[in-house]
């Protein structure tokens, strides 16, 4: 998992380059690197090092040319070293890669290179490979070196005797591509080079891509051309910024009002759910007999609450899979079954993984996707496009709530399909959802009370959430926002369960959050926060404000909605528990330890 960039053209590289990695820096963050074609040593010249791009920086000085190649890494090959990081060069070539070779042992063994390697990656030996295949045709040569791997890469490559020129090739991970007047780009993520063009392309898989100053040449593994399809940047380059914020977490959490509604307004027409505009057809939603959701980690947690809603509206029997164990755990598949993938960057290998053995297995297969033109978007029949805009932390929050608003809308057109809902009623439904975004800008309102409240949590190792209903999978979306940027151990439990077992981990001043907004469920819930209450418990209640009890000391109220509707709301109050207390205690909360945003390996 990691980042890439390159750029040929009419200005100086390494600015470029380095610019476009601190932009891909989510992406991965262990080490950084660039190369740029030297004119006056007319090879490629490799500057990199472990750590953060601004380590990068001062080792760059002397570097100097107009083509080159940059890299960030997440280690997947290889510890964090700086011999490990990207780019790698052997012989005549000079590589950067994302991605995974499964079969670089044998390679190795093949080549009988093991003494003359540098570092411990899989990408190293794709570069010694295509080296071996270089005959004097950088094209043949990687389309040689290509077909001999196992897994999945995207590839940047520059080769001595090929000055000023980049070739790229991909197999499932992403490479985008744009051009202007200075010059042609390419990087892993349009992030990086959408300043420099509002059109772009994909390139496409098992094509190579010959990219010199005037723009792209692409062929297909045989030599003949091959079409990409224009894209247009869909969101303000402008605001891709932290725009005064001191984390792009905390403006993220602050733009989900907006990114919220125009989700849910791009998607309703006369009142009722919609789907037009992204040629879904209505046989998708009313002729299936069960729905199969597929996500990983925060994806699938909105999974969740699109399976509580979907059953409870439409009485469609619902199952929701962690992508990673969806093709090992024999799922039950046909024509008649919905798969229904999610993901906010339309890469994460896993899921992209399942949706293909999901359409091997005859399934439709609709997804939820915040990337146009990303390689689940395109391996689908349908796609639902989120507007969530570019999301930069780690730490998802504005792509959640906007795929939670896309289960919304699409309970609201099956069960009106399917006569579950009448007129009056999905008006009613949809009316309802379009007050997501008040509620939303009322718990913003006052984030204040809930940075004194998360003044509970600096200090713990250990913390413990509880709730009923839809509150639970809200608590596990909560749970993974204060691991991932806190550090603190969080587990969530359905409040019933707590007497089987969990309530013997509550002492003393042992942190629990209580999440309560399901009316029918509340007098259980109050019952259960008791329980844990006489063991000790240091609670923090966050509740709708109808349903905030005076035995409570510490609460954050939350609007009140209807109770299926309170989804979103509770679990943004929830990210900024989260986001003020990594941010207290002096941590990157925008860059966790070992996380990367997109999962692109296995």
């Amino acid at each position: 998992m990691c980042g890439i960039i390159g750029y040929t053209g009419y200005s100086e590289a390494k600015g470029i380059l380095l610019k476009g990695l601190k932009s891909l820096e989510y992406r991965g963050y262990d080490s950084a690197g660039i190369a740029v074609y030297h004119p006056d040593f007319k090879e490629c010249l490799v500057s990199k090092c472990k750590g953060r791009v601004k380590n990068l920086e001062s080792k760059t000085s002397d570097i100097k040319g107009t083509s080159g190649i940059g890299h960030t890494r997440w280690a997947t090959h290889g510890g964090v070293t700086d011999s490990n990081s990207h780019p790698h060069k052997f012989g005549e070539v000079t590589l950067v890669h994302n991605g995974i070779i499964e079969n670089y042992e044998t390679i190795k063994n093949t080549l009988n290179i093991a003494d003359k390697l540098k570092s411990q990656t899989d990408s190293e030996i794709a570069a010694a490979l295509i080296d071996k295949c270089f005959k004097g045709d950088p094209c043949k040569a990687i389309c040689d070196a290509v077909k001999k791997l196992t897994g999945t890469y995207a590839f940047a490559v520059m080769f001595d005797t090929v000055p000023n020129t980049i070739f790229a090739v991909r197999n499932v991970s992403p490479i985008v591509c744009c051009q202007n007047d200075n010059g042609a780009y390419i990087a892993s993520d349009i992030m990086a080079i959408g300043e420099y063009s509002d059109k772009y392309f994909v390139l496409p898989e098992f094509s190579v891509a010959k990219i010199d100053k005037n723009g792209f040449e692409i062929t297909d593994f045989n030599g003949n051309p091959v079409y990409a399809e224009e894209l247009t940047v869909d969101w303000d380059i402008k605001n891709s910024g932290k725009c005064g914020y001191p984390f792009y977490m905390e403006k993220e959490i602050m733009e989900q009002p907006s990114a919220i509604e125009k989700t849910i307004n791009s998607h309703i027409k006369d009142g009722l759910p919609d789907f037009t505009c992204d040629g879904v057809d209505d046989s998708v939603f009313r002729d299936c007999k069960s729905v199969s959701i597929i996500a990983c980690g925060t994806a699938m947690h909105a999974g969740l609450i699109g399976k509580s809603l979907i059953e409870r509206e439409c009485s469609v029997p619902v199952s929701v899979y962690m992508a990673s164990e969806f093709i090992y755990c024999d799922p039950i598949l046909s024509s008649d079954t919905l798969v229904i993938c999610v993901s906010q960057s339309g890469e994460t290998i896993d899921t992209l993984e399942a949706l293909k053995y999901a359409k091997k297995n005859g399934s439709v297969t609709l997804s939820i996707v915040n990337v146009r033109g990303s390689s689940i978007a395109r391996e689908s029949d349908y796609v639902i496009y989120t507007d969530a805009g570019p999301e930069i932390a780690v730490a998802s929050t504005k792509a959640y709530t906007t795929q939670v608003s896309v289960f919304y809308l699409i309970t609201a057109k099956m069960a009106y399909l399917r006569e579950c809902l009448n007129y009056e009623g999905v008006t009613s439904f949809i009316s309802e959802l379009k007050e997501i975004p008040n509620a939303v800008s009322y718990v913003l309102e006052n984030r204040d009370k809930m940075r004194l409240l998360s003044n509970i949590l600096l200090t713990a190792e250990h913390t413990f959430m509880i709730g009923r209903g839809m509150d639970y999978p809200s608590l596990l979306e909560a749970s993974l926002k204060l691991k991932e940027i806190s550090y603190i151990h969080s587990e969530a439990f359905a409040s019933g369960e707590l007497k089987h077992g969990t309530i013997a981990l509550i002492t003393d001043e042992t942190p629990v959050i209580a999440l309560m907004t399901q009316q029918y469920l509340a007098s259980k819930q109050i019952s259960n926060i008791r329980e844990v209450q006489s063991r000790g418990a240091n609670m923090l209640v966050v509740a709708r404000r109808s349903l905030v009890s005076k035995e409570f000391s510490n609460v954050f109220e939350l609007p009140d909605l209807e109770d299926e509707f309170m989804p979103i709301p509770s679990v943004v109050a929830l990210q900024l528990l989260a986001y003020y207390v990594s941010a207290d205690k002096g941590l990157d909360v925008d860059k966790p330890r070992n996380l990367a945003k997109v999962v692109t390996v296995e």
